[in-house]
């Protein structure tokens, strides 16, 4: 099998013979040195052990037509790679190749055979399907009737869940572990967690101890019923019976506090799983995060971020340009760079909403050629900006009176990022006609016009502001001129 593995890896994988068919090269090794048909099963299984079932099945086919008769460990090694694909055609194509070719079918082959009829939705002929089954000699064992049961129960179909979990007791098939979680799983789905919760503690009555999964199957089921003071008892419980939480679990909890909008409370349980020593997803930090600034939090999210950052926690790209954007928001551009500057020392960068973000606010402080150093940065690290960055630098050169920056940047948008904003050209326009300095307006206008940009109702509008700001400049003037002659 070793051999045959790495065989398969040098031809198929990395190419190092091309041209060469494993399989006619075993088949001429025949005439030359004593053989075993059984090296035809196994080159079958080591397909499906490197993860290449299809070449596999083209092998079972292709030692039938040789009259190589595939044994029936072959065959099922074949068929749980198939069913593991969804390849439920090729799984039946299999099957009924054992029957027409005598190969005795054991207890395995039909536990595949019932996992992949329950796989295909077709739940309803598995009754045909055991019947057949025990024609054969063999009964339903555990792994059959726990296939059954969860697939009963991930179809909604609780009474014939039920029925099957009774006739288990009946044919003296004991329910284990796996049976009661998935009767639990099923009821939670259904809405109910307290009858999952009575058949937990009658598995523990019959002397099944519960693992973690069972423990999050309950955990779960009352997290969507917003039933949090029964979520901690069953987190306390776990620890008290020496089960470790698992990143599942902390998960489930947390999330569930902050849905019903307790996110000290969720704080509180990780701080609480933290003391027991248990250690904590960083998924679920980067969730309180992110939860923290979806709430307008932004500065208990930066104090939680700095004191779990002490335990080597790194938080993904996404969490700190969450908090960037956030921090921005809630006018704490200082805090925001510093971030930045975290970001950069890890080789991390702000996408293109943190970057908007800070940008905007140092345009509404006056910062405004900061703002730019900022969009070169952007630029070069590969992100195109948008119309409200355009916005945002354009207003702020206008606010801060330096139009010739403004028309500049206006022109730069247009041409290299192809952004062409009206709002942004109307606040140029009319910082212009406040003025009344209509002359270099229209000369500026004609430009724009090459470049692109069309005037709107909103333009006209400023225009004729512009045009009467004018005409009483020149009659103040002329005014002016007339009292100094007298």
């Amino acid at each position: 099998m070793k051999l045959l593995s790495e065989l398969i890896q040098l031809v198929e994988v990395e190419g190092v013979s091309p041209n060469e068919d494993i399989y006619e090269s075993l088949v001429g090794c025949t005439e030359d040195c004593n053989w075993n048909p059984v090296i035809f099963d196994m080159l079958i299984k080591a397909y499906v052990k490197v993860g290449m079932v299809e070449k596999g099945l083209v092998t079972f086919r292709r030692n039938i037509e040789a009259c190589f008769i595939p044994n029936v460990i072959a065959c099922n090694c074949l068929l749980s790679g198939l069913s593991r694909l969804n390849y439920i055609a090729q799984c039946w194509e299999v099957y009924d190749k054992m029957g027409r070719l005598g190969i005795h079918r054991n207890a395995y082959t039909f536990n595949i055979m019932t996992h992949v009829l329950c796989k295909d939705g077709d739940t309803d002929k598995v009754n045909g399907f055991l019947e057949k089954m025990e024609e054969e000699g063999f009964e339903p064992d555990l792994v059959t009737y726990n296939t059954l049961v969860n697939s009963y129960c991930k179809k909604r179909r609780l009474e014939d869940a039920f029925y099957l979990y009774k006739i288990m007791y009946i044919r003296g098939v004991m329910p284990n572990l796996i049976t009661h979680t998935a009767l639990m799983n099923g009821l939670c789905e259904e809405g109910k967690v307290k009858e999952a919760h009575r058949l937990f503690h009658e598995m523990v009555h019959r002397g099944i101890d519960p693992d973690v999964v069972s423990y999050n199957t309950l955990v779960s089921g009352y997290c969507r019923e917003g039933k949090m003071q029964m979520c901690r008892s069953l987190l306390h419980e776990m620890i008290g019976n020496g089960i470790c939480p698992d990143a599942v679990t902390c998960r489930v909890i947390v999330e569930g506090y902050a849905r019903e909008g307790k996110l000290l409370s969720s704080l509180n349980v990780v701080a609480e799983l933290k003391r027991f020593g248990i250690k904590i997803p960083e998924d679920v930090y980067d969730y309180l995060v992110v939860a923290l600034c979806s709430e307008g939090r932004p500065f208990a999210a930066r104090s939680f971020l700095l004191r779990i950052s002490q335990d080597g926690y790194i938080p993904q790209v996404n969490t700190y340009n969450k908090l960037v954007e956030t921090l921005c928001e809630f006018n704490n551009v200082e805090e925001a760079l510093i971030l930045k500057c975290d970001m950069v020392k890890k080789s991390m960068k702000l996408n293109l909403a943190s970057y908007r973000a800070v940008i905007s606010y140092l345009c509404r402080v006056n910062r405004t050629s900061e703002a730019e150093g900022l969009l070169e940065e952007m630029v070069t690290s590969g992100i195109q900006p948008d119309v409200e960055t355009s916005r945002a630098l354009i207003n702020g050169y206008c606010e801060e009176n330096k139009v010739d920056k403004a028309v500049s940047l206006l022109k730069i948008f247009a041409k290299e990022f192809k952004i062409y904003d009206t709002e942004s050209y109307n606040a140029i326009v009319k910082v212009f006609c406040e003025v009344g300095n209509i002359d270099e307006l229209m000369e500026l206008q004609d430009k724009l016009l090459k470049v692109g940009y069309v005037p709107n109702k909103l333009t006209c509008k400023y225009v004729i502001h512009g045009l009467q700001k004018a005409m009483e400049l020149d009659d103040d003037e002329m005014l002016g001129h007339n009292m100094l002659k007298v």
